[in-house]
């Protein structure tokens, strides 16, 4: 099977991407700065296009047997339009190429709920904070996607991730419909899960929220982790 990955040379995308190899699949990993990617493979094309760009999604998508999108932006006052016209290239795409797979990642905080963990600072404070304020724009344009590819008629699955972070390898992670009650997601973890939906039909035209829950990291680890991540990825305004 051959799979298209945009996101490719983000944190997730490259960690999908090394799966995907390790598993046997084509990969087109798709970048706009396909000079830094850092995997060689004799099964990996690496393919240098813009996701705002039609006719180059229409060409990255065009041999593929599913999409796995794990695009990514900084969070910032300034609109963001990345991932709805992103998502509206790629489904375009493939429908004129007729490629029904489609797996996205989106994140928990298009609809945030209170954790029974999470605390007073955590539920009252940041998630309000980063969801209404410092991500508003961002959550708002995820929402866009969310809705375009709901509307679709693709075999579509759409990811929500909790607060991202790094473990070396892939655990026992829980994958549940809908809502999860867990605020942390490691990144080898959602990249497995969604390596998984192609061996499945199971989560078609669903919703689904991965969660890690083991090695967890504190609270000021994370946000401190995560505050330099988004500084490195403001550098370079998409990870893909």
């Amino acid at each position: 099977m051959r799979i298209t990955v945009f996101g490719a040379n983000g944190p997730t995308g490259r960690l999908l991407t090394g799966q995907a190899l390790a598993a046997g699949y084509q990969v087109s990993a798709v970048t706009r700065q396909p000079g830094s990617f850092p995997l060689n493979h004799d099964r990996l094309e690496v393919v240098g296009a813009d996701v705002l760009d039609p006719g180059a999604v229409d060409a990255a998508v065009a041999q593929a047997d599913a999409v796995l999108s794990t695009l990514g932006v900084p969070a910032g006052k300034e609109p963001i339009n990345t991932y709805s016209q992103g998502a509206a290239n790629i489904v375009a795409a493939m429908q004129r190429h007729r490629v029904r797979r489609l797996a996205v990642v989106s994140s928990s905080g298009v609809d945030p709920h209170p954790y029974s963990d999470g605390g007073l600072l955590f539920n009252r404070v940041l998630l309000p904070y980063v969801t209404r304020v410092l991500g508003k724009t961002l959550y708002d344009d995820m929402r866009r996607m969310e809705t375009l590819i709901r509307a679709t008629d693709l075999d579509w699955t759409i990811v929500r991730p909790s607060g991202l972070y790094h473990l070396p390898t892939v655990t026992d992670h829980t994958v549940v419909e809908g809502h999860a009650d867990g605020r942390f997601t490691a990144r080898t973890d959602l990249a497995a899960s969604m390596l998984a939906l192609l061996d499945s039909d199971r989560y078609l035209r669903t919703i689904v929220s991965i969660i890690t829950t083991v090695d967890n990291p504190t609270l000021f680890r994370w946000v401190r982790s995560e505050a330099l991540a988004q500084r490195r990825a403001a550098s370079s305004t998409v990870s893909t």
